[in-house]
């Protein structure tokens, strides 16, 4: 089984505009698509460093001298790359979202296709799983979760099947919330409500939203003036915030302007929106809500 077919392959790592001496950071390394292809591009000088918090992914690791692989969340980007003695870097990749890997192994919990454990870690050294947010949130903080990270109008509906449920016996596996969730999902839509809740819980179980931001605020801190950040995401909530922070440096809100209207902006975007080919969406099904956002530190 291959493990993760790297979604815009060419496009992300043509971002980076790879000096051949340079140092570079893929911080979502998974099956190691997006690193060989930096790797192809670097020269004897050259040096990769990659972040993976899948354990599973140290099976990939490339075994060259110029590359080092941190089992580690990209969210401690800076800390980690100090302490191999990198302060600053001249590109940074990010491909954001669950590796085709995470989805195909049933018992990761991953996918609405399979039946296995709610799980749904990244990194199995979470102490925080699915089952715990399913059998142990009380039913404000479900309806939160199913609002914000799922984007789902009836959450708190949903919040309450689970808290109805839940006092008759355990929901142990994907199967049986699939079957406690049923009575809520109309046939011609059931899929891509799953598709949201199963994403929702994900992303409180790996804190995503905030790994993500405290990612994004590093990554302007150890990237060099005219260093480059390629990022592809999967969803909106992902997009939103790579496509806020690229813009002006914030998450929420606006910066504060001088006297003359002006705001100093952190980026220059380099290319305007990228998306999948028909060609490639084809090939790589994953690849058909990818969003490519590429940008320059000023």
């Amino acid at each position: 089984m291959e493990y993760h077919n790297p979604v815009l392959l060419k496009e992300t790592v043509d971002g980076l505009n790879i000096q051949p001496g340079g140092i570079y950071v893929d911080v979502t390394f998974g099956g190691g698509g997006h690193s060989r292809e930096i790797m192809s591009r670097l020269d004897a000088d050259g040096k990769l460093y990659a972040f993976d918090q899948d354990e599973d992914a140290l099976a990939n690791v490339i075994a060259d001298d110029r590359f080092t692989l941190i089992n580690e969340n990209f969210r401690y980007l800076k800390r980690f790359l100090r302490f191999h003695g990198v302060r600053q870097v001249d590109g940074i990749l990010a491909d954001l979202g669950v590796s085709s890997h995470q989805f195909d192994v049933a018992e990761r919990g991953f996918s609405t296709r399979f039946e296995g454990d709610l799980d749904m870690r990244m990194s199995q050294k979470n102490a925080l799983n699915a089952y715990k947010v399913v059998n142990e949130y009380d039913e404000a903080n479900l309806r939160r979760v199913f609002l914000e990270y799922g984007e789902l109008k009836n959450a708190p509906v949903i919040a309450r099947t689970i808290m109805e449920a839940r006092t008759q016996k355990p929901v142990k596996n994907t199967e049986q919330l699939k079957a406690v969730l049923a009575k809520l999902l109309p046939p011609h839509k059931a899929n891509k409500i799953l598709a949201q809740i199963y994403q929702a819980i994900r992303i409180e179980v790996n804190q995503e939203m905030e790994a993500l931001k405290e990612f994004l605020e590093q990554s302007l801190e150890v990237l060099k003036p005219g260093g480059r950040l390629s990022v592809i995401s999967y969803h909106s909530l992902e997009d939103r915030l790579v496509k806020r922070f690229i813009r002006n440096g914030m998450f929420e809100g606006e910066p504060e302007r001088d006297f003359f209207g002006n705001f100093s902006v952190p980026f220059k975007t380099i290319e305007k929106l990228i998306v999948p080919d028909e060609a490639e969406i084809a090939r790589n099904n994953r690849a058909r809500s990818a969003k490519l956002r590429v940008a320059e530190k000023l």
